[in-house]
C-alpha cells in the first residue's frame, strides 16, 4: 500500500473518531475496510502526531478520542471549515476581550491551509455580510472561564459590583447560568445575602474569585428568560404593556429580546413589555412598528402618543 494511501486512511480514522465518543476496533476495521491490526497500526501513527487515542480492552471496550496537552490539527469537513472560518471573522468584532486578536490568528492559520475553493466561499459570504448590531461591552475571557467553572462546580463566586449609582459593594452569590444579549453578558446567580435570584452585568464586576464553598443547586427561572426580564424592566424610569394587533412571531422579528418582551395574546394580538427612559421614546417606539395598538399602562404613555399624533399632523399640514 502506498505512502497516499496510509495517509489518506489515517486521515479517515481521524475524522471517524471525531465523529462519535466512542468506537471498537472492529467498528472502525468495517469502516476503513482493513484488519483490526492495521486500524491499531494507524491510531499509533494518530498517536505520534499528537492525537491523545484512548484505548480500553475487553467487552465494549475501544478507541476514543481525547483531550491532551497541546491542540493538534483538526480534521475539517468542506462544511465545517466554512462554517469555522465565518465564525471566526464574526468573533474577531466579539464582546471577549482579546478574543478578537485569537480569532484573527485562527482564521489566518485556516485560510493558509483551506482549499482555494472554500477560500473563495468564505470570502464571499464575509464581503456580502454586514453586522447591524453595534459595538457591545468587552468583558474578560478569564473571568468567563472562572464564571463557567463556578457554574459547572456549583461554588460561590465573591466579587465587587459597581451599581447603576457607580457606588461598589461586595456581592456573594451562587452562579446558575451565563446569558449574552449579543452586546452585553450578564450571570443569573442567587444573592445569598439578600436570599433572592438577580442578573449581574459581567463588565461591572472586579476582583472576581471562586471561593470553595460548594453549594446545592435549588430549583431556578429559566435563565433566559430571567435576565430578559431584568434587562426590558428593572432599569427604566418607565414600564410600558403596549397590546399589539400581529402574530407574537412577527413582532419578535422587530423588537430584538434585551429591548423588550413579547408575550402571547388572544385572537391574533400579543403584548409587547418594553421599558425606557423616556415617554416620547417609547411612544415613537409603539408608533414605528406599524401595526394596530392598545396602550395597557401606563396611561402617561397615552397622553405622550396623543402629543406625537398632534406633532406628526402639524409637520404634515394636517393639523
Amino acid at each position: 500500500m502506498t505512502v497516499e494511501a496510509t495517509t489518506e486512511r489515517v486521515l479517515r480514522l481521524l475524522g471517524l473518531l471525531q465523529r462519535r465518543p466512542s468506537w471498537t476496533a472492529a467498528e472502525l476495521a468495517g469502516e476503513l475496510g482493513v484488519t483490526d491490526r492495521s486500524v491499531r497500526r494507524d491510531v499509533e501513527r494518530l498517536r505520534a502526531l499528537g492525537y491523545p487515542v484512548h484505548a480500553t480492552a475487553g467487552v465494549g471496550g475501544g478507541y476514543q478520542l481525547g483531550a491532551g496537552a497541546r491542540l493538534p490539527p483538526l480534521l475539517l469537513d468542506d462544511e465545517e471549515a466554512i462554517a469555522t472560518a465565518v465564525s471566526l471573522r464574526l468573533a474577531s468584532g466579539g464582546t471577549v476581550a482579546g478574543a478578537g486578536e485569537a480569532a484573527l490568528r485562527a482564521l489566518a492559520k485556516l485560510d493558509q491551509v483551506m482549499p482555494s475553493r472554500l477560500r473563495a466561499e468564505v470570502r464571499a459570504v464575509h464581503g456580502a455580510t454586514d453586522t447591524l448590531v453595534g459595538p457591545g461591552v468587552e468583558v474578560d475571557a478569564e473571568l468567563l472561564v472562572t464564571l463557567a467553572r463556578a457554574c459547572r462546580d456549583a461554588v460561590r463566586v465573591r466579587y465587587r459590583y459597581a451599581g447603576r449609582d457607580g457606588g461598589e459593594r461586595e456581592r456573594t452569590v451562587e452562579p446558575v447560568r451565563m446569558v449574552t444579549t449579543g452586546r452585553r453578558w450578564y450571570l443569573m446567580a442567587r444573592d445569598v445575602d439578600r436570599d433572592d435570584w438577580r442578573t449581574f452585568r459581567l463588565d461591572r464586576m472586579r476582583e472576581v474569585v471562586a471561593t470553595t464553598w460548594r453549594f446545592r443547586p435549588r430549583e431556578h427561572p429559566d435563565p433566559v428568560a430571567y435576565v430578559q426580564r431584568s434587562v426590558t424592566e428593572a432599569p427604566y424610569r418607565y414600564l410600558a404593556r403596549v397590546r399589539v394587533h400581529a402574530r407574537p412571531d412577527r413582532v419578535r422579528e422587530l423588537v430584538p429580546p434585551q429591548v423588550g418582551r413579547v408575550e402571547d395574546d388572544r385572537d391574533g394580538w400579543c403584548v409587547l413589555v418594553v421599558g425606557g427612559e423616556s415617554l416620547d421614546w417609547l411612544a415613537v417606539h409603539v408608533a414605528r412598528l406599524g401595526f394596530e395598538a392598545e396602550v395597557l399602562e401606563p396611561p402617561e404613555l397615552r397622553e405622550a402618543i396623543v402629543l406625537l399624533a398632534r406633532r406628526l399632523a402639524a409637520m404634515a399640514g394636517t393639523g
